[in-house]
């Protein structure tokens, strides 16, 4: 399940892993959720408070980047809201590129579960841009974007909360993106 690309740049490239990948990394944090007692569950990493924060009913989002970031994010928008796992996202990304981002470019994604780290992979963006067959690819002239992608989420996604940190990097190392997560999926559609 080839997830996501460029396209969603911040959000979804976590998703650019394949399915059996992210069903390992669900299944391990459902097994760490069953395993922890209460106060440990209750537990999350410390989201950074440099940028605005965006609450939304079961997720946050805080832009930690600076004026001088290459992307400069205006709003992450997901639907359904909450998300569910076992069904489809949608997210639209809308951004203003600053300069043109080329082929090198990459981001640092990590996932953590309460302080527990799950997952950490550099993504070459372009690369999974190219390999997701995405409406934005490389070399990414400047300008406004908004893009939309529809992802499967994977059903086995415990009822736990997430934090994702995405730290993105133009091919000469400057700035280009900063985005800190909060993914709440104890809040299950329909319950109370």
């Amino acid at each position: 399940m080839k997830l996501s690309s460029f396209s969603l740049l911040p959000l979804a490239l976590l998703p650019s892993i394949n399915a059996s990948f992210a069903t390992d990394i669900f299944s391990y944090a459902n097994s760490l959720v069953s395993s922890q007692s209460g106060e440990e569950a209750r537990m999350h990493s410390q989201m950074s408070k440099d940028g605005p924060i965006s609450i939304m009913d079961s997720w946050t989002w805080t832009n930690c980047g600076t004026a001088a970031d290459v992307v400069q994010l205006k709003s992450i928008k997901v639907s359904p809201d909450p998300p569910v796992p076992g069904k489809n996202l949608t997210v639209t990304v809308d951004a203003e590129v600053l300069q043109v981002i080329e082929d090198g470019a990459y981001v640092d994604v990590t996932v953590k579960l309460g302080l527990i780290k799950l997952l950490q992979k550099e993504f070459d963006v372009c690369e999974e841009a190219k390999n997701a067959n995405a409406t934005v690819q490389c070399p990414v002239q400047k300008g406004p974007y908004s893009v939309s992608q529809t992802v499967e989420l994977p059903k086995e996604i415990p009822k736990a909360k997430f934090s994702v940190a995405v730290r993105g990097f133009t091919v000469d190392d400057e700035d280009m993106v900063c985005l800190d997560l909060l993914v709440d999926f104890m809040k299950r559609p329909g319950s109370v």
